[in-house]
């Protein structure tokens, strides 16, 4: 596959995860969303099923690794590296592209949410807006649309949480191609989806499981610039923990394969 192949496969594809991701936590977030208070099972299958559009409108293109984490991974596994850049550059743009298009098709449910009096009044009376309620967890009344956050906040512990988290994932995408057919046939696609659903119902409760880096860094940095109003902070003291606790994770999962798979 050329290189234009990979940015565009995982910009396209990233762009579709973020885009169902995202939007399913907005639509269990905001007022006014008809799905408003569907809970933690609506998230974590949105999220699976993000992965499943995404990976497959990306396969023929770039293989859907849509996750620096998966791309680190492959990487060690094959020690071929010279395609990481644009496998990052594709991703990083998706995870931009599919945030915002989260912002554009929720804008309505965005303003009514922002300009709620009871949502302003909290803000008022918590001016750090925590995004669940839990003062341990600064951020704005939205920023949990886009990006993660612990509940509670230890940063080695949460650390730990989502390096545990990716190192399943990433280590199960790996072991993948020792069963014949898996890759060739996208049935690996769907296993990786129910996976990432797995991992959201047993390890997503501390941190919200990011286990991708620029799932969590794209939207971010588009929550940090969108003109909402009264969205409170974008809290880039966390930040770093759910890009370098996959990262950790990918490594992990890398180096044991190699160990003891190969």
């Amino acid at each position: 596959m050329s290189n234009g192949h990979i940015v565009i496969g995982e910009l396209f594809g990233t762009a579709v995860l973020i885009l169902l991701g995202g939007g399913v936590c907005a639509a269990v977030t905001l007022k006014r969303s008809k799905a408003r208070d569907a809970g933690w099972l609506a998230i974590t299958f949105g999220w699976g099923f993000g992965v499943l559009g995404g990976a497959y409108i990306a396969n023929g293109y770039s293989g859907g690794h849509l996750n620096p984490a998966v791309t680190l991974g492959i990487a060690i596994k094959t020690g071929e590296w010279s395609k990481v850049p644009y496998y990052l550059l594709g991703q990083l743009i998706g995870a931009l592209v599919g945030a915002f298009l989260v912002w554009v098709a929720y804008l309505g449910q965005f303003q009514a949410h922002l300009t709620d009096p009871e949502v302003t009044a909290g803000m008022e009376a918590d001016p750090a807006g925590p995004t669940t309620g839990n003062p341990a967890q600064p951020g704005g009344p939205v920023l949990g649309v886009f990006a993660t956050g612990p509940e509670i906040r230890n940063p080695l512990q949460n650390l730990l949480t989502e390096a545990i988290a990716t190192a399943v994932l990433v280590l199960f995408i790996l072991t993948q191609g020792m069963t014949d057919g898996l890759a060739e046939n996208g049935m690996g696609i769907l296993l990786t989806a129910l996976i990432v659903v797995g991992l959201g119902l047993s390890l997503g409760g501390p941190t919200g499981y990011a286990i991708n880096p620029f799932r969590d860094l794209g939207p971010r940095i588009v929550h940090s610039l969108l003109p909402l109003p009264n969205k409170g902070g974008s809290d880039w003291g966390y930040a770093w923990i759910p890009v370098v606790g996959p990262l950790a994770g990918a490594a992990i999962a890398g180096g044991l394969y190699r160990l003891a798979f190969t």
